[in-house]
C-alpha cells in the first residue's frame, strides 16, 4: 500500500513518511490499515520485532487526533516511555503536543489535558484513573505496547484492569494492542472486540539455529561452519565470526554476575577488531560511565566498554544503561551481554542474538528451570537491524548432540505459550478491587463482579466461582481493615480506603504502615521480643483476620498511658516499616546473613515499629530480618555512606540502590498522608526520613541538599566550608563556594543561581585559598550517626 493511499490520516503525514524513506507500507501495516486502524477500529497486531508495530500505533493515534481526539500510548517500562516520547516528538513540528508521565502516583496529571498524545506506563495510567484525571474521559484511542505482558504475574493485572476501566469510561474508545509474541492472539482480539493481524513477516530474514561443535545448525536443515578456535568458548567464537562480517552481537545470560563476567571475557575478543577512531570514542564513553557512579560496577563496565564490550542488567543505574544502549545502537560497542531486561522492548537490535543460557534459577521450582518459549522468542526477535543488516540470526548454545535436538524442539520450532490472565490471584485483586470501588466503577458485589466480567480473566475461564470466591475473601479483608464499608449489599470506600487508593498503595502495605505507627504511638507495650518471649499475653491474630484495624488500634491507644513522642521515631524504624510492606522488594538474606541481622535486631529492636515476630515463626521472622537488611541499606544511604561501600556491603548494583531509594521515597510520602488520615502525630519525623533518603544525607544537610544541583556530596562539601543551609548559600562568599565545589565554575554558578544568589556569576572569582574540604565516604563503618550500637559494619560486606 502506497502511503499516499492512507485513509483518515493528517494531510501532512504521507510527505512526512516519504521524507523518512517510507514510500510503501510493510504487509502487516497494510493489513492493519485494511482492518480499519486509521478509521477507529480496534486491532490486535501480533507481528515480529522490526516489522513496523510503531508505525501502526502512530497511524491509529494520528488519525484519531486528526478527528479531534486524544491518544494514549501505554508502555511497560519507563525507559521505553522515554524512547517513544522521543519518537513521537517529531510530530510536534506539525502542531501536535506530546506528553510523558511515568511517576508521581498521587497526581491527577492535569498538565496532560492539553496534550494530543500521552505516553505513560500502565501503573501511571491506573493511578490517573484512581485520581480522577478529567482528561481520561476525552481519550479516543489507546495503544498498548507489549500487550503479552498481561500474562506477567506482577504487572499483568494492572494492565488488564486499566484497559477494562478505560473501555468502561469511554465506550467508543479505539483500542490497539501490539506485541511481537502472542501464542493466542485471537483470544486477546476476542476480549478487546478487535480485528486481528497475526503475521510472521519481517523486513529482513531471521534465521534461527543452534550452535554445537564447529557448526551452526539452522532451522531449514542446513549447516554453516562456525569454528571454535584454540581455547575459545562457543559464545566467543560466534562473536568473533560476527565481527569478521562487521556485525554486532547481543548475548543473553541468566544472571547479573554472568553478564558482567561474560562481557569482561568477550572484551578480549572484540579489542583487536576496533579501529583507532572507535577506541578514542569508546574511551570517552568509558569516562562518562565512570562519572555516573563511584562503584566497582561502574569501573568494570567502563573497562569493558573501552574495549568495545558491555553488560546490561537491572543493577545498573539509568545513566549506565542509556550510555550502553546508545553506544550499541551507534555500533561502537560490538557486543552486549545482558539479562532478559534488554529483551523487554528497548530498541537495541543486533546482527546476531545468542541465547547462551536457556535455564535460570527458579525458586518455585527449587532449582534451574527452562525459560518460556515466549521469553526466548522475545530475545530472538532482537536479531537483525533493518537498513543495517542483510539478515538476522538467533542462536542457542548446545553442549551435546541430544541438546541440539532438544533446543530445536523446545524453542526453534515451538510456538509461544498462550497468554493467560493472572488477575484471579488475591494480591492483585486486593489492590484493584479497592480502587474499583473507590473510583466508582462498582457500588455493590454484583456490580463488582459485572465489572470484572469485562476482563481477560473472565473471557478465559469457565470457572466463575473461583473469581467470586477470591472476590469475597478480598472484600472481607478490606472491610476488616477499615478500607471498605459493606451495608445492605452496598460497597463504599472509607476515607482511609480512598486515601490508600489515591496513594496507589497495596492495602496490605497501608495496613502495615498504620499498624506500625499506631504501635509506636501507644508505646508498643505489648510487643513480642525477638527471642519469642511475649511482653504480655497478647495472642497472634487468626491467619484470616487481616491486620489490626485502625479503629481497634485507636481504642488500644486510648487505653495506653505509655505514649511516645512521635518525633523520637528513628529513621531506621521508618525505613524498616516501609521495607516490610508488599510494595517494597526486600533484599534477601544470603548465606551468613541471618546471624548478622539477628544481632542487629537484638541491639536495635526498640527502634522498630511494631511487634517483632518470634524466631520460631520461621517465614515471618525471615521476612522481618530481610526488611531490616533493606532498612539498613536505606539508613546507610541516608547517612552518606559512599555508594561504592553500599554496593559492596549489600551485594547490589547502583541501580538497585536507586530503586530502593525511589520506592522508599514513595512509601514514606504515603506514610505521611496515612498518618494525617488517621490522626497520628508522626508526619514531621516521616517527612524528615523521606527527605534524607531522597537526597542521601544526614539530618544537618537536609536543607542544603534540597537546592537543585547540590546533592549529597556537594552539600557535605559546602557544609564543611561553613555554609550550613539554603539561606547561607544564598548570601555566601562566592570564593568560598567555588573552593568548596572544587573550582568547578559552571557548577558553582548553577548552584548559586538555584539558591537565589543575587550575583551567581563566577567571572573573576578565584577559589578561597583557606577552604579545604575532605569528603568522608563513611566506608570505615562510622557513618551511621544514629546507631548507638554496632558501629562496626565491616563484616556486612563479606557475603
Amino acid at each position: 500500500m502506497d502511503v499516499a493511499d492512507l485513509p483518515g490520516v493528517p494531510e501532512w503525514l504521507p510527505d512526512h513518511l516519504r521524507d523518512d524513506g517510507i514510500e510503501e507500507l510493510y504487509p502487516p501495516q497494510a493489513e492493519a490499515v485494511e482492518a480499519g486502524v486509521t478509521e477507529g477500529e480496534n486491532l490486535v497486531a501480533s507481528i515480529p520485532t522490526a516489522s513496523g508495530k510503531t508505525l501502526i500505533a502512530e497511524l491509529a493515534m494520528l488519525a484519531s487526533v486528526a478527528r479531534g481526539g486524544k491518544a494514549l500510548y501505554i508502555v511497560p517500562l519507563r525507559a521505553l516511555a522515554s524512547e517513544k516520547q522521543a519518537d513521537f516528538e517529531e510530530f510536534e513540528q506539525y502542531g501536535l503536543d506530546i506528553g510523558v508521565s511515568t511517576g508521581n502516583y498521587e497526581s491527577e496529571g492535569g498538565w496532560l489535558a492539553d496534550k494530543d498524545i500521552v505516553v505513560a506506563t500502565s501503573e501511571k495510567v491506573d493511578s490517573l484513573v484512581r485520581n480522577d484525571a478529567p482528561w481520561i474521559e476525552d481519550l479516543t484511542c489507546v495503544v498498548t505496547d507489549e500487550v503479552h505482558l498481561v500474562d506477567d504475574g506482577e504487572r499483568g493485572p494492572t494492565l488488564e484492569v486499566t484497559l477494562a476501566k478505560l473501555r468502561r469510561l469511554n465506550p467508543d474508545l479505539q483500542t490497539v494492542a501490539l506485541s511481537a509474541t502472542i501464542g493466542n492472539a485471537e483470544a486477546l482480539a476476542t476480549w478487546l472486540d478487535a480485528g486481528l493481524v497475526d503475521s510472521d513477516w519481517r523486513p529482513i530474514d531471521l534465521q534461527k539455529g543452534v550452535h554445537y561443535g564447529q557448526a551452526l545448525h539452522l532451522e531449514d536443515g542446513s549447516q554453516q561452519r562456525l569454528s571454535v578456535q584454540n581455547n575459545e568458548k562457543q559464545t566467543a567464537a560466534i562473536v568473533r565470526d560476527t565481527l569478521e562480517d562487521d556485525g554486532s552481537t547481543l548475548v543473553f545470560v541468566n544472571s547479573r554476575r554472568n553478564a558482567e563476567a561474560a562481557a569482561g571475557r568477550l572484551a578480549n575478543t572484540v579489542r583487536p577488531h576496533l579501529t583507532d577512531e572507535e577506541r578514542d570514542q569508546l574511551a570517552d564513553i568509558a569516562e562518562e560511565i565512570r562519572d555516573v557512579s563511584d562503584t566497582e560496577t561502574s569501573d568494570d563496565l567502563a573497562d569493558a566498554v573501552a574495549d568495545g564490550a558491555a553488560f546490561h542488567h537491572a543493577g545498573l543505574s539509568r545513566g549506565h544503561r542509556e550510555l550502553v544502549e546508545d553506544a550499541f545502537r551507534d555500533r561502537l560497542v560490538k557486543v552486549v551481554c545482558a539479562t532478559p531486561t534488554l529483551a523487554a522492548g528497548v530498541n537495541t537490535p543486533s546482527r546476531r542474538v545468542v541465547v547462551r543460557d536457556w535455564r535460570r534459577y527458579d525458586g518455585s521450582a527449587g532449582g534451574m528451570a527452562p525459560l518460556s518459549v515466549l521469553e526466548v522468542h522475545q530475545m530472538m526477535g532482537r536479531a537483525g537491524r533493518p537498513g543495517l543488516d542483510p539478515y538476522g540470526e538467533a542462536v542457542l548454545i548446545a553442549s551435546s548432540h541430544d541438546e541440539v535436538d532438544e533446543l530445536f524442539e523446545r524453542y526453534v520450532w515451538a510456538d509461544p505459550e498462550p497468554v493467560r490472565s493472572k488477575l484471579a490471584a488475591e494480591p492483585a485483586l486486593r489492590t484493584h478491587i479497592l480502587a474499583t470501588v473507590a473510583s466508582g466503577f462498582a457500588r455493590s458485589r454484583e456490580g463488582l463482579l459485572e465489572f470484572l466480567e469485562q476482563t481477560l480473566y473472565a473471557s478465559q475461564t469457565d470457572d466463575s466461582g473461583q473469581l467470586e470466591r477470591v472476590v469475597d475473601d478480598v472484600l472481607t479483608y478490606l472491610q476488616r481493615n477499615d478500607f471498605l464499608e459493606i451495608e445492605a449489599g452496598e460497597l463504599d470506600a472509607t476515607s482511609l480506603g480512598h486515601t490508600v487508593s489515591r496513594l496507589y498503595l497495596d492495602p496490605m502495605s497501608a495496613a502495615e504502615i498504620v499498624d506500625g505507627l499506631r504501635d509506636w504511638e501507644r508505646g508498643a507495650s505489648d510487643s513480642t521480643s525477638a527471642s519469642g518471649s511475649p511482653a504480655d499475653a497478647k495472642a497472634e491474630p487468626p491467619a484470616d483476620s487481616g491486620f489490626t484495624t485502625a479503629s481497634e488500634l485507636a481504642e488500644d491507644a486510648d487505653e495506653s498511658d505509655a505514649d511516645r513522642d512521635p518525633d523520637d521515631i528513628s529513621a531506621l524504624g521508618l525505613y524498616h516499616l516501609v521495607s516490610r510492606t508488599p510494595d517494597m522488594y526486600q533484599l534477601y538474606l544470603r548465606s551468613g546473613d541471618r546471624e548478622e541481622y539477628e544481632m542487629e535486631l537484638f541491639e536495635r529492636e526498640e527502634e522498630l515499629l511494631g511487634p517483632t515476630p518470634s524466631e520460631f515463626e520461621e517465614g515471618r521472622f525471615e521476612d522481618w530480618l530481610s526488611a531490616l537488611k533493606t532498612a539498613r541499606l536505606l539508613e546507610d544511604w541516608a547517612t552518606e555512606v559512599d555508594e561504592a561501600t553500599i554496593t559492596d556491603r549489600y551485594g547490589v548494583g547502583p541501580g538497585d540502590i536507586r530503586g530502593k531509594v525511589e520506592t522508599a521515597q514513595w512509601l514514606l510520602g504515603a506514610a505521611e498522608s496515612l498518618a494525617s488520615e488517621v490522626d497520628l502525630d508522626a508526619a514531621r519525623a516521616i517527612s524528615e526520613a523521606r527527605i534524607r533518603v531522597e537526597h542521601g544525607v544526614r539530618e544537618e544537610l537536609v536543607d542544603l541538599a534540597g537546592v537543585r544541583g547540590v546533592g549529597r556530596k556537594r552539600a557535605r562539601r559546602l557544609f564543611q566550608a561553613g555554609i550550613t543551609d539554603r539561606a547561607q548559600l544564598r548570601d555566601a562568599d562566592k570564593a568560598v563556594v567555588l573552593a568548596a565545589l572544587r573550582g568547578r565554575r559552571k557548577t558553582a554558578e548553577n548552584v548559586l543561581e538555584n539558591a537565589g544568589h543575587r550575583d551567581p556569576s563566577m567571572d573573576g572569582v578565584e577559589p578561597a585559598p583557606d577552604v579545604s574540604v575532605e569528603l568522608d565516604d563513611g566506608a570505615d563503618g562510622d557513618a551511621n550517626a544514629e546507631s548507638t550500637a554496632n558501629d562496626d559494619q565491616s563484616s556486612l560486606g563479606d557475603f
